[in-house]
């Protein structure tokens, strides 16, 4: 920010900049759209702690990568895993600071956005980060059994594979793969870096291996979905990992912050995951419609149980009568005990009794002999019957029912230590935590839900939060998530009069423009003559046939004609490289003036402006540069929704060049709006005078590869690329870009000339 620009900054900003206190220009570029998006999203104690932790790793002596990264990134990842996420993340960074492992504080924060979006939850991220961490212990500071200092070899391809590695297995299946690498590769540096990379062969199969089940992440939107269209209701989905907490194994329920789930069901019975994960939601969302609170105070363990088990029936039965299909479902996942599997006499077999009560209410082909069994599912079945003034019932019924049923059935060996087990869980069902009150529990915990947003007090701060864009890394053929960040704004404005007198200067080329554009413009109908059928007749063929007829010819038959529409349907999204190298002189043959590229590239720009609105294409203009991946600018000159006016002029007149040309993060960006326009064909152009290139970036070749990829991606999507190239060494690299879909203007002065016309060749 430039000392005249801070004289206007708003008294709150700058408060907020001096508790951040960190002197990097890098981040002084970017903190106010960072803040912007972070009072978006974060509570008043959430910014503090925001700030408060951003000066930690301003200070932390790691350079300005990690503290960029985390005000860009957290504001996103809070939104996912929640403010009190910080503290366990601010804990793991501070271990891998302390130890020799600080360089791979980076790749964790670069794919901390990716990876949260897999987790999904504190929990999972906290079984995320105690892998790591044993990784880390495990693999640091010893070579062949000698202890050293050195850095884990392979903690940071770990880090930046993750997101990768958690869109093919589950975090239990991630940590028998990291298991396995530091068992056999521990102690090998090199190898152990090939391990976590994936390039060995041993590394790849070992991750085959672990596919399998059906992960949660992955299908969350036909969940979404299910819920939705047959329950008319939505939730947000935690998921949880049954590997890091196999003593307790936690259960699937739902509690204020939403449904806690399986992160992967594996196919049991010929039930695949997905309706594993359908039943679960069923059953869940049968409590949240039928089943009320109780006081559990006054009901002994056992009652209690006996009272979930009735009520777990209730809001299966009530949740089959709108949809009979869950039957099949339910019966394939419910266990089925058999009646003489406990022994009364040894141990406590009250779980017993009530999975095969359980099981014959859901089952009408249960098959079992138990008299009291018997009797009370058909008291179960009475109490349900629909038809009479309560076709539901209630829990408190249901409770009523199930006390009654285990002082029928109650045996002194129910009060034993041991119990049985076996063929008793019902995993689809929920803990039943939801079902009961208790008298001393306070409404204390309810001022803990307010979670207010921070609103400035005397205006509003403007700008948008930034959209972060993966980058292709060529070197390890894979996707570096959430790699750029991409910061958008309208275009400052200048003096339209401007554009107005570059359009005079040009009026000679902007009549033979004209010329040419009419024979473009779409016309309502194109008569199509000589058809065999038609919709009229061609009144010429037919008096000629007529004609042949008579004089003993053979007439032609095609006597009859139709029509078609004849309209162009593109969208055109126009890319200018806005780079600090568009400043320099323009130079080419017998050229005596002292205009620069861009001057010449706006001159350019306004004339295929006006040449498009004399089309009536829908079009839009935007802008770019970049000050490395943290900081790419996108800047919006003209929209689809916006004509070709004063306002639009204005900022094409006020047009400025600086930076670098960060390519792929920008087309990208610029496919977004593009995408979204409703037309047959859609046309990309680009506009630029060098390669793709960075500060931050040393290998040539990687922002050249990214557009390329960028490209390709374009391509799928239906989006034609094509560049208009002001280097004259463009030939060494354009081609890999854009293969042949580009083309050299060696003297720039043709280019106000040229660049119409292309478009016009490109469109017709």
């Amino acid at each position: 920010m430039t000392e005249a620009n801070t004289a206007y900054e708003h008294p709150l900003m700058k408060a907020y900049r001096e508790q951040l206190s960190c002197g990097f220009p890098q981040v002084a570029e970017v903190f106010e759209d960072c803040m912007a998006e972070a009072l978006s999203v974060l509570s008043k104690e959430g910014i503090n702690a925001y700030l408060e932790y951003a000066r930690f790793l301003c200070k932390m002596g790691r350079g300005v990568e990690p503290v960029l990264i985390f005000l860009e990134e957290w504001p996103s990842i809070a939104t996912t895993l929640g403010e009190s996420a910080l503290p366990a993340i601010s804990d793991f960074i501070r271990k891998m600071w302390k130890s020799p492992n600080g360089r791979a504080i980076v790749p964790f924060l670069q794919t901390l956005a990716a990876t949260s979006r897999r987790l999904h939850s504190q929990e999972q991220m906290q079984d995320y980060m105690d892998l790591a961490l044993a990784f880390m212990e495990r693999t640091t500071g010893s070579i062949h059994g000698i202890h050293t200092t050195f850095a884990s070899p392979g903690l940071p391809e770990f880090f930046k594979h993750s997101p990768y590695l958690l869109n093919q297995v589950s975090i239990a299946g991630l940590k028998n793969w990291v298991e396995y690498g530091i068992r056999n590769y521990g102690d090998h540096p090199e190898r152990q870096q090939d391990y976590f990379s994936l390039q060995s062969a041993d590394s790849r199969a070992m991750l085959q291996k672990e596919r399998h089940g059906t992960l949660l992440v992955d299908n969350e939107r036909k969940l979404d979905l299910y819920l939705r269209g047959l329950w008319q209701t939505d939730a947000h989905f935690v998921p949880y990992s049954l590997k890091f907490d196999e003593l307790r194994k936690p259960i699937p329920y739902y509690d204020k912050l939403g449904i806690r789930l399986p992160d992967v069901y594996d196919d049991v019975n010929d039930v695949s995951g997905l309706d594993r994960y359908r039943a679960v939601l069923a059953h869940i969302i049968g409590h949240q419609r039928w089943t009320t609170a109780i006081f559990a105070d006054n009901y002994s363990p056992f009652q209690r149980m006996a009272i979930e088990f009735f009520e777990d029936a209730r809001v299966e039965a009530l949740a089959m009568r709108e949809y009979p299909g869950l039957r099949r479902l339910f019966i394939k996942l419910h266990p089925k005990p058999l009646e003489n599997a406990c022994d009364p006499e040894t141990t406590s077999c009250l779980r017993h009794r009530l999975a095969m009560l359980s099981r014959a209410l859901l089952d009408p082909q249960h098959g079992y002999c138990d008299a009291q069994l018997l009797d009370f599912t058909q008291r179960f079945h009475d109490l349900m019957a629909p038809g009479g003034s309560n076709t539901e019932s209630s829990t408190e019924e249901i409770a009523s029912l199930a006390l009654s049923y285990v002082a029928k059935t109650r045996r002194q060996s129910d009060q034993f230590a041991r119990v049985h087990f076996g063929n008793t869980e019902v995993d689809y069902r929920d803990d039943n935590r939801h079902m009961w009150r208790f008298h001393e529990q306070s409404d204390d915990e309810e001022m803990f839900d307010d979670h207010r947003k921070i609103v400035l007090e005397e205006e509003e701060l403007q700008g948008l939060p930034p959209r972060h864009y993966p980058e292709w890394d060529c070197n390890s053929q894979t996707y570096r998530p959430d790699w750029a960040s991409v910061y958008e704004a309208l275009h400052p404005k200048g003096n339209p009069a401007h554009i107005d007198q570059l359009l005079i200067k040009h009026a000679a080329l902007a009549k033979r423009l004209k010329r040419m554009l009419d024979l473009l413009k779409p016309q309502d109908k194109v008569r199509i003559r000589y058809q065999e059928e038609g919709s009229e007749l061609d009144l010429d063929v037919a008096l000629r046939s007529l004609i042949d007829y008579k004089s003993g010819a053979t007439p032609d038959p095609r006597i009859n004609m139709s029509h078609k529409t004849s309209g162009r349907d593109i969208a055109v999204m126009l890319l200018l490289d806005l780079s600090e190298s568009l400043n320099e002189k323009a130079s080419g043959p017998g050229d005596t003036s002292d205009q620069t590229i861009l001057q010449l590239s706006q001159e350019a720009v306004s004339l295929l402006a006006w040449a498009v609105d004399k089309l009536g294409d829908p079009f839009a203009i935007g802008g770019f540069h970049s000050n490395t991946r943290h900081d790419v600018r996108y800047l919006h000159i003209k929209g689809y929704s916006e004509r070709w006016d004063d306002e639009v002029k204005g900022r094409l007149a006020a047009m400025q060049a600086a930076y670098s040309t960060r390519m792929g993060a920008a087309m990208r960006h610029a496919a977004h709006y593009l995408q979204a326009q409703k037309a047959d064909k859609k046309l990309m152009l680009i506009l630029t005078d060098g390669e793709p290139s960075d500060v931050d970036t040393k290998d040539e070749r990687l922002l050249i590869e990214d557009a390329r990829q960028a490209v390709k991606e374009l391509d799928q999507k239906g989006i034609y690329t094509y560049c208009i190239n002001l280097d004259p060494k463009a030939d060494e690299y354009v081609a890999d870009i854009f293969g042949k879909q580009y083309t050299v203007i060696d003297n720039i002065q043709r280019l106000p000339e040229r660049l119409p016309q292309l478009f016009i060749a490109l469109t017709k």
